[in-house]
């Protein structure tokens, strides 16, 4: 097969328009076309359109329509994509049918990211179809359960990839049956988040920051008797006390319920608590808020936690190739990625609160090593490159 391959990125970006996934959805697309690829998107989840404004599902397709052209013409993917409608009979927006036949009859490869596209007739008439997982543990656990969707789902593939890095390795606890999972990790396009604030090193140096949904309960999910969590608020309800510990500032920019208790405590411990709405309606704003900040502190699922499968996430993948450095709880990703210097894995509030301090006594050279991980180990070139070649 010839190095230029035609290539449909099938993803989420009308039913999720938010701005970790439009950037998720971009750095595949702008790596694959640097890498020389021909590179078309194809939004075709079944889902209705979600509406950003009025934050819900919706059957006018307009503001999501709206929010993909955009975002495709700023990247100059204007006459590449296609959404189709679940709402309105499939209705085809973005190219005609026509088009979008011969882009999908003369793909050479599909690559489903996130999974978001059950396969249909003419998607598994691609001769290469790669099931990307973003979001690891849940699926393995359906498969090992028997759960016939999602089985079918993964099945339809000719490749399965997953940012699960610890996949088999003595220490995950994730069940690996019936497919065999190849890892990768995020890919991120380093000129586009390069950052001219300067690392000027000391303390003062700004605040540690992260965006997350802080509760999501509809993908918990019951393993070998225990309830592991798919949301964030429980990992950093673990670390309530650590603002007490550092003198490094730590806001969390979360989707949030107002009058959830659990907010007045963190708080109330003195973690800073802003409204992640603004900043995950624009990808521009997002972009910024990341690159204005300090640096990263995150926690993960309980899921990736507890079963450390080697998740790492893409939004903290921007915050390293904007030179800021991460402190991120641990899931087993210094399997894949080096870590100590720039990059920092916490299993306790001990460890968390000494890799502040030990980034803020030499911010400069953090930032540096940050910058240095991202260009080699998640550099979009370098992470799809080794992808397509392994098909």
């Amino acid at each position: 097969m010839p190095d230029r391959r035609r290539i449909v990125l099938a993803g989420a970006l009308g039913a999720m328009p938010f701005a970790g996934v439009a950037w998720q959805v971009l750095h595949h697309l702008e790596g694959l076309r640097r890498l020389g690829h021909r590179v078309f998107y194809l939004e075709d989840t079944g889902r209705w359109p979600y509406d950003p404004g009025a934050e819900s599902l919706c059957a006018d397709a307009r503001p999501a329509v709206g929010y993909l052209a955009r975002l495709m013409r700023e990247h100059d993917f204007g006459d590449a994509w296609a959404y189709r409608d679940a709402a309105n009979g499939g209705r085809l927006h973005g190219v005609s049918e026509r088009r979008l036949t011969d882009e999908l009859a003369g793909a050479d490869i599909l690559l489903n990211l996130s999974g978001a596209t059950l396969l249909r007739d003419e998607h598994v008439r691609v001769p290469i179809r790669v099931y990307l997982e973003t979001d690891p543990v849940l699926p393995q656990i359906e498969v090992a359960s028997g759960r016939s969707f999602t089985i079918d789902l993964l099945a339809a593939h000719t490749h399965h990839y997953t940012y699960g890095t610890n996949f088999g390795a003595p220490d995950c606890g994730v069940p690996i049956e019936r497919f065999t999972y190849r890892p990768t990790l995020p890919p991120v396009i380093l000129d586009w988040w390069e950052s001219s604030r300067p690392h000027t090193g000391g303390r003062g140096n700004g605040v540690f920051t992260t965006v997350a949904n802080w509760q999501q309960r509809d993908k918990d999910v019951t393993f070998e008797g225990r309830c592991l969590r798919w949301s964030k608020d429980t990992e950093f309800l673990r670390i309530l006390g650590l603002p007490g510990t550092t003198s490094v500032p730590l806001e969390l920019a979360l989707a949030y319920d107002a009058d959830d208790p659990a907010i007045s405590r963190m708080r109330s411990a003195g973690w800073r608590v802003r409204s992640a709405g603004p900043l995950s309606k624009d990808p521009e704003t997002y972009r910024e808020y990341i690159r204005g900040s300090a640096g990263e502190l995150s926690v993960a699922k309980e899921q990736n936690v507890a079963l450390r499968s080697g998740w790492f996430s893409d939004r903290t993948a921007t915050y390293l190739a904007s030179g800021r450095p991460a402190v991120i709880q641990d899931t087993g990703f210094g399997r894949a990625l080096p870590t100590g210097q720039g990059l920092f894995a916490f299993s306790s509030q001990v460890q968390a609160s000494a890799a502040l301090e030990l980034i803020d006594a030499d911010y400069e050279q953090q930032c540096q090593a940050a910058l240095e991980i991202a260009r080699e180990h998640l550099r979009a070139e370098h992470v799809l490159g080794a992808l397509i070649a392994g098909l």
